[in-house]
């Protein structure tokens, strides 16, 4: 880091201080599911005649704004940023931006932020850093196929007014062609250094990419109070309402403040505490949005009775029904107890209340923090939200259906691959055995780039996880679908060999070597089986994947993907993305 930029933002003191406001909050004395979850307000990024006969582009203006939120009927309001077209309208989460699919939409995001951050930073971490004072800020539209000025680059960052602007800045203006099929997609900060605390602080929202034709042919549930979005995320507060933050780190003489993962014990939905929905007996469509910087959650529903803490759901008659993962449409239904899903990855369910069994539905989480290995969930943290059920007198009619096929699915085979990397993925440690940063394939960010896949090709990629935690590997422009993962008979042997021979493979350090031949390989579960821009890399294992750098029909990218800035893929725990687990992605 540039050592004058960080005596200049220390002496602007743009980053606040490096300490919580007030004592942390005892979670456990917040009453559940008494705030009803919020609609979030939607955008319509396309004009509409009056006939309908004409869809038209639109231009939308959304502001990043300093403003307060009540998280729970008990807490006093809190102090965040928040997405809006204006302070007034401004939202936690910011709301949904609904796009038509051929149709695309100028945005122009502006930066309305005060110049100390309200949470406590590192700037001994890679870290955008203004010249002039401000909060740096840069939206990525996570699984938007876009051209490199508008995909939200770490180093596009800018300030109020664009007053100051990273290296990979371009345009105050993002153009998203939505060049791509119905989707669920989200909008989140994405800023070098900053993305952990401006995404806690409450920067993200939804972005839905619709497809009338085809919504009308599958007949799924529909309308505002049948298709919901459900935005997933973990926070801790303080006593006087603000969100607290660890203050200090794992490793305080090497990073004051960063620690590895960041864990609250208050799960909200849309912007509420353990909120409650009231709902018919009838079908629901949820696209749910991980939008927490660490945590798993491991979903299942319980209509066992509400004070119950069994956590055992076999005897529920309700399940999930998938129809999508992240920016996909499945090829066909899965129904499935329990849902797992990392943090950015968005699952699209159908939920059937018709065979709820009592007039209560909770949905609960089972995974363990850090995820596979880590703590067992509590109280607070096992419990996401209650789904209060009609009765059945009630019922209203139903006229929506579960298909029995849904999106057809072009399967890639390893043979279409031009070329395979291999990528591996480490955690560095202190003489205190506490991680100090995470980098991918023994590199920082900004080293030269090494993934410079030709536009157009196919490529066989095979990642090593040599760590202790699951990471979400994401991707940005490219869809990839998983084709097994192989255990490790020692991924620490592993580990040592290629450090030793500076990250590089040979007849010692072959990953076949280390490859557990008692252990078959895996194929991926089936509702992660199709398209991907995210997926779960087990710790010690080899996850191969094929990756393909066009439109998921084979057609080339309707854009220059070769341009400048280029794109980037990392780890999506967003305090290992910040501490360098995450790499450049540059086409040619």
């Amino acid at each position: 880091m540039d050592l004058i930029l960080l005596l200049l933002a220390l002496l602007l003191g743009i980053f606040g201080s490096n300490r919580a406001s007030s004592q942390s909050l005892n979670a456990t004395g917040l009453e559940k599911f008494v705030d009803e979850l919020p609609q979030i307000p939607v955008l319509c990024a396309f004009q509409e005649e009056q006939s309908g006969a004409m869809i038209k582009p639109a231009n939308l203006t959304i502001g990043m704004f300093p403003t307060r939120w009540k998280f729970h009927r008990d807490l006093p309001a809190t102090p965040v940023f928040a997405y809006g077209r204006s302070h007034k309208e401004a939202t936690i989460p910011g709301p949904t931006i609904e796009a038509r699919n051929g149709i695309p939409v100028e945005i122009t995001w502006e930066n309305h932020l005060p110049k100390k951050h309200i949470l406590p930073l590192d700037l001994t971490i890679a870290t955008a850093i203004p010249r002039h004072g401000g909060i740096p800020t840069v939206v990525h539209l996570h699984g938007g196929m876009n051209d490199p000025a508008s995909d939200g680059h770490s180093l596009a960052w800018f300030t109020p007014g664009f007053k100051d602007r990273g290296p990979a800045w371009r345009a105050k203006s993002s153009f998203y062609r939505n060049a791509q099929g119905a989707a669920n997609l989200w909008y989140h900060d994405h800023a070098m250094g900053l993305t952990r605390a401006n995404i806690l602080a409450g920067l993200s929202g939804a972005y839905v990419i619709r497809d009338p034709a085809l919504e009308r042919r599958m007949n799924l549930p529909s309308g505002k109070d049948f298709d919901r979005v459900l935005i997933i995320a973990d926070r801790d507060f303080n006593k006087d309402g603000s969100i607290y933050m660890n203050s200090k780190g794992n490793n305080p003489k090497i990073h004051p403040q960063w620690q590895p993962e960041y864990f609250g014990s208050v799960i909200l939905v849309n912007g509420k505490a353990w909120p409650f929905l009231r709902v018919a007996k009838r079908k629901y469509r949820f696209r749910i949005i991980n939008s927490s910087n660490a945590r798993f959650y491991e979903l299942r529903l319980s209509d066992h009775s509400a004070g119950s803490s069994s956590n055992d759901d076999s005897g529920s008659l309700l399940t999930f029904t998938q129809i999508g993962s992240d920016a996909f449409y499945l090829p066909r239904p899965i129904r499935a107890r329990r849902l797992t899903i990392a943090p950015s990855e968005i699952q699209d369910v159908i939920i059937d209340f018709t065979q709820a069994r009592r007039d209560e539905v909770l949905l609960r989480n089972t995974a363990a923090f850090p995820f596979p290995g880590g703590d067992a969930v509590d109280s607070n943290n096992g419990v996401v939200m209650k789904f209060l059920v009609a009765p059945r007198s009630s019922q209203q009619l139903d006229p929506s259906t579960i298909p029995r096929f849904l999106v057809p699915i072009q399967r890639l085979a390893i043979e279409q691959s031009s070329s395979a990397r291999q990528i591996n993925l480490y955690e560095f440690v202190s003489s205190s055995d506490e991680p100090t940063h995470l980098w991918i394939n023994a590199l920082p960010f900004d080293a030269p780039a090494t993934e410079t896949p030709r536009c157009g090709s196919t490529e066989l990629w095979s990642v090593i996880n040599l760590t202790e935690d699951n990471h979400p590997l994401h991707l940005h422009l490219a869809a990839f679908q998983v084709i097994d993962e192989a255990r490790l008979s020692s991924a620490e042997d592993l580990r040592r060999c290629l450090l030793a021979n500076g990250n590089r493979m040979n007849a010692s350090c072959n990953a076949a070597r280390f490859i557990d031949r008692s252990s078959p390989r895996r194929r991926p579960p089936r509702n992660e089986a199709g398209w991907k821009n995210v997926y779960k890399m087990k710790p010690g294992y080899l996850t191969r994947f094929l990756v393909r750098f066009a439109g998921i029909d084979g057609r080339p990218y309707p854009f220059d993907a070769s341009a400048e800035p280029g794109y980037a893929y990392h780890c999506h725990i967003l305090d290992h993305e910040d501490n360098e687990m995450m790499r450049p992605l540059k086409l040619r």
